[in-house]
């Protein structure tokens, strides 16, 4: 098993996206790379510094990181700054952080294939993880749980056939 952190916006659009892969084994929303202090929710959206940010854990025999990215780069705007959606602010900013400098080389062929692509530099941050504080349990599953809640994904990406 291996472990990524996707910030993609709103986590919980982000998770239900993830939960739904073959190959995905868990995931925890949670708030990353900002002070070395757990913060609140109420903290992050008054700009603590963190980004809303799912934790993958990940079979890679089954789901490789390059296709985990793939389907990352499938449910975000890559080129827009602190802004997925309707969802504004620097806790929404984009970013792939990992713990292993393993997956250095997958993620930047993605990162560079993407870049490529869209003939744009990507304002996806790929940094080391520095911290991450799961969030508060009724943030977990959120849109399992309140299937009527806010997603600033498309029901279409939410729901995609593999």
């Amino acid at each position: 098993m291996d472990t990524i952190y996707l910030a993609g916006g709103c986590f919980w659009g982000t998770q239900k996206f993830f939960d739904q892969f073959q190959g995905v084994i868990s995931t925890q929303v949670g708030y990353a790379n900002g002070p070395d202090s757990a913060p609140s929710y109420q903290d992050v959206c008054a700009d603590s510094g963190h980004a809303e940010t799912v934790r993958i854990d990940y079979d890679p025999s089954v789901m490789p990181l390059s296709r985990l990215l793939q389907y990352y780069f499938m449910a975000i705007d890559p080129l827009s700054v602190n802004r997925q959606g309707h969802d504004e602010g620097i806790q929404y900013r984009t970013g792939i952080y990992y713990t292993d400098e393993a997956q250095l080389p997958e993620i930047r062929s993605v990162f560079s294939a993407k870049e490529q692509e869209l003939g744009a530099k990507l304002a996806v941050e790929v940094l080391p993880l520095k911290n991450f504080f799961p969030a508060e349990e009724y943030h977990q599953k959120y849109l399992d749980k309140n299937p009527g809640g806010y997603c600033h994904l498309s029901g279409e990406l939410l729901h995609l056939r593999q």
